[in-house]
Parts: C-alpha cells; sequence; structure tokens
C-alpha cells in the first residue's frame, strides 16, 4: 500500500489525486446549479410551483453548511480514503433517490442525504490533497480543485435545460450514477489509506446540534413565509432559529474544544467578508434562481433557451477572473469591493427592466457584465478574508468562511422566493406576470448596496499585504 510520503514525492500520483478531487468538486458543484433550468418541469411532477422548488436548493446548500464543520474531525477519526468514499456512495446512491422522487417532501429528503456526501466528499478530498502533496506540487494542485467551482456553474444551466428538453430531468440525477461508479473505483487505486488518529479532540455534539437546529429552523421558517400566504409558524421557527443560533455563538465562545472558533471575527477585514460579504453573496445567489424562472414562467422561452441566457451570465465570470488580480493591485480591496458592488447592483436593476420585447443582444450584456462583477467580488471577498487573520487562527478561521458562504447562498435563494411572493402579493399578479420579477429585482438591487455598508468602513490600504498576490 502507498504511503502518504512516498505518494507525495510523485507528481503525477499526486496530479491524478488532484484530478479525483476535482471531479467530485465538480459533481458537487453541477448538482448546485443543474436544476435551476430543470424547475417547471420538476414541477409539473410533483404538482406544485416551481418556485416551491427552492426548498430542494436552499436544503441541500445549507445541509452542506451544517456538515462541512465535522468534516475534518471525521476524516481525522476515521481516515481520508475511508471518510471520502463513504461520503461519495452516499452521494451517488442519494442521486438514485433524487431521480426516484414522487413527491416534493420526498425530493427534500433526497437531496439533505445527497448534501450530508457533498459535505464531507469535497473538503475531505481537498485536505487528502493537501496532506498528501509536496509544497512544490502544491500551487498546480490547487488550481485543478478550484477551476471546477468556475466551470459548474457554467455548464449546470444549459446542461440542465438541455435534459430537460431532450430527455427528463430525472437524468440530471441518474448522470451521477456512472460518475460515481468510476470515481470510487479511483479512489480505490490513487487516494492513499491515511491512518487513524489515535490522539484526537472529542466531537462536539452539543454545538454540532445547536448548529443543525438553527440551521433548520432558519431554512424551514424561511420556506414558509415564503408562501403565499404567509405562514405565522414560519415566524416562529424563524424565532425559534434565532435563539438556537444565539446560543450557539454562547457555547462556541466557552467550550474547550469548540465545532467553531470565532476569534479571527476581532480582525476586521475577516468580519467584513463574513457580515457583508455574506449578505453580497447572498445577493449573487439571486439571479441564477430568478432569472431563469422569468425567462420560462413570464417570457414563455424554453428551457435550453433559457440556461444558454444564464451561461452569459457565469461566462462573465470565467472571462473576468484573469484580470481580478491586476485590478486588486491597482485599486485595492476598498475600491475594488465597492465598484463590484455597484456594478452588480446596477445591472440587477437592469434585469428589472427586461420585458418579453427585450432582444437578446441586449439582454446578453447586462449577463455578462453582471458575471464579471460577481467575480471580481468574490474574488476580493474570499482573498479579504485571510488577509489580516493570523496563522495560528488561520484553519478555524477557513471553516467558518466555508460554512458562511454555503448558508449566504441557501439564504439569498430562500430570500428570492420571499420577495418574489411579496412581488406577487403586492401587485395582485401570478408568477408568470414579468411585473412581479421586476419588482423583485430591484428588492435585491437595493439589498445589494446595503453590502456595501460595512465595506466602506474599511482603511482605503486594507489588505494591502496581500492585494498584489490575490487570485
Amino acid at each position: 500500500m502507498t504511503t502518504p510520503s512516498a505518494f507525495a514525492s510523485s507528481p503525477s500520483r499526486a496530479r491524478l489525486l488532484a484530478l479525483l478531487v476535482a471531479a467530485a468538486f465538480f459533481m458537487d458543484n453541477l448538482d448546485a446549479t443543474v436544476i435551476v433550468t430543470a424547475l417547471p418541469a420538476m414541477a409539473r411532477s410533483f404538482g406544485v410551483e416551481a418556485v416551491d422548488l427552492n426548498v430542494g436548493i436552499t436544503t441541500y446548500v445549507l445541509t452542506l453548511a451544517v456538515f462541512i464543520p465535522a468534516s475534518g474531525w471525521v476524516a481525522e477519526r476515521f481516515g481520508h480514503r475511508r471518510v471520502f468514499m463513504a461520503a461519495l456512495l452516499l452521494f451517488t446512491l442519494a442521486s438514485v433517490l433524487c431521480a426516484s422522487c414522487q413527491a416534493l417532501w420526498q425530493f427534500v429528503l433526497a437531496r439533505a442525504l445527497q448534501a450530508v456526501g457533498g459535505a464531507m466528499m469535497v473538503p475531505v478530498g481537498r485536505l487528502a490533497v493537501l496532506r498528501n502533496t509536496e509544497k512544490r506540487h502544491l500551487l498546480g494542485a490547487i488550481a485543478l480543485i478550484t477551476w471546477p467551482g468556475l466551470v459548474a456553474p457554467v455548464l449546470g444551466p444549459p446542461l440542465g435545460g438541455f435534459i430537460t428538453s431532450y430527455a427528463s430531468w430525472h437524468w440530471i440525477f441518474l448522470l451521477n450514477l456512472p460518475l460515481g461508479a468510476l470515481a470510487l473505483a479511483c479512489a480505490w487505486r490513487w487516494m492513499p489509506a491515511s491512518v487513524a488518529e489515535a490522539d484526537h479532540q472529542p466531537f462536539d455534539w452539543l454545538g454540532f446540534a445547536y448548529c443543525a437546529l438553527g440551521c433548520a429552523g432558519l431554512v424551514h421558517g424561511l420556506e414558509r413565509v415564503g408562501k403565499l400566504p404567509a405562514d405565522l409558524q414560519g415566524y416562529v421557527w424563524l424565532g425559534v432559529s434565532a435563539v438556537v443560533l444565539w446560543r450557539l455563538q454562547r457555547h462556541l465562545r466557552k467550550a474547550a474544544a469548540p465545532l467553531l472558533r470565532l476569534e479571527a471575527l476581532r480582525t476586521q477585514t475577516y468580519a467584513v467578508t463574513i457580515g457583508g460579504g455574506s449578505l453580497y453573496r447572498a445577493m449573487v445567489s439571486t439571479a441564477p434562481f430568478l432569472l431563469p424562472l422569468m425567462f420560462q414562467l413570464a417570457f414563455g422561452l424554453e428551457p435550453l433557451v433559457s440556461g444558454l441566457l444564464v451561461l452569459a451570465l457565469f461566462a462573465g465570470n470565467i472571462g473576468m477572473k484573469p484580470m481580478t488580480s491586476a485590478i486588486l493591485k491597482r485599486l485595492g480591496f476598498r475600491t475594488t469591493l465597492l465598484g463590484s458592488i455597484g456594478v452588480l447592483a446596477a445591472t440587477t436593476f437592469a434585469c428589472a427592466g427586461m420585458t418579453v420585447a427585450t432582444p437578446l443582444w441586449a439582454i446578453v450584456p447586462v449577463l455578462v457584465i453582471s458575471g464579471m462583477a460577481r467575480s471580481m467580488g468574490f474574488t476580493a471577498y474570499h482573498s479579504l478574508a485571510f488577509a489580516d487573520v493570523p496563522a495560528p487562527l488561520m484553519t478555524s478561521a477557513n471553516t467558518l468562511f466555508s460554512m458562511t458562504q454555503q448558508l449566504a447562498f441557501g439564504l439569498g435563494i430562500a430570500l428570492a422566493v420571499i420577495l418574489l411572493r411579496a412581488a406577487q402579493g403586492i401587485l395582485g399578479v401570478g408568477s408568470a406576470q414579468p411585473t412581479a420579477f421586476h419588482l423583485a429585482f430591484v428588492a435585491v438591487g437595493l439589498l445589494t448596496l446595503a453590502a456595501a455598508v460595512d465595506v466602506w468602513k474599511l482603511p482605503a490600504n486594507a489588505g494591502a499585504k496581500v492585494a498584489g498576490s490575490a487570485n
């Protein structure tokens, strides 16, 4: 059996391991976006409205957020390869369950099970790469793992539209079966079997329970509030969630070995990325949800055309990537973030002006520019997050940052549904009317601008130490 040290000395084996984890990362990210253009077709199968399917997306993302903090402890306790393969198997089997669902509640449970696998699969795989790759090969390995996070959202919407138009939405999930089987075989061959640590901290079960209950109450409450008419129980759940999350933060500050450590929040630049940065990420996640629905339900476009239009949004995301370092080096974090927030808000307001008569040559540039602003903002926030964090706090800061990223994404989708439902109620129209989407986009644009408040308070030279090397 290949030992980690022997493995690390072989750049070809280390590269194969990185490719394996990149493939798992691709599957995980693709599943988070590929169903967006399939929502109307799935809604017809389940006998619900398309916007009601948001709970399947938010459940997936929030379950990821709940289990990500536990992934490191589980990997050290049971070994990287064992946990990675178990997570991959769970993700694959849960995908088959998603395809066989006959009702919305079944789909939600299957998505939650799938997310548990995803939460363990990617972080544990990344940890295996870090532990089994020499530093001189590490930059290339991390680059391989990172790019699927950008490519998968690009391919997701058009792929989902293509599958829905020419086959059935069920195949979106069934395709994971052969991919998962191949990944399992490669994991057995390429991933070294690490030894479980005998000396490890006890798992923070109380913190995990607080985190799970608080997040579950939050998503369930928002889902109920997003219905028409709004359910009073939804507000009760939101209140319970607030109390539980308050208890969670008190527990984390006092526990000897907490699930998450909060000391990094004392660093201003890091705190901005958690506060205003989370609001920014939440608003960014509304567009890939609202746009396909507006294009299909209000404009009457086919799922494939809708997916290709959203592809322009993510194409701008990738197209901006090569320029981000130069812009950060020249303008700094504060100016770059303020500009990104301003451009993103402007393009969101432009989406509020789109109608069925708006030509494609006018829609596509708006979406491309919006994608460029998204990419610039994401890169700036991610680089700023760890600019001033002390080295001893880096691991805990990274875990908290990863969790809040997932939460922001899921809550953004839930908030998009609430805003769309509220617009329908205010205007007295259905979800097929463009005016409801227009009002929702105006609200999203205003909330995007609110993210600038935290950034405005930053000093002009914030994160200067890393501005020249951000990527």
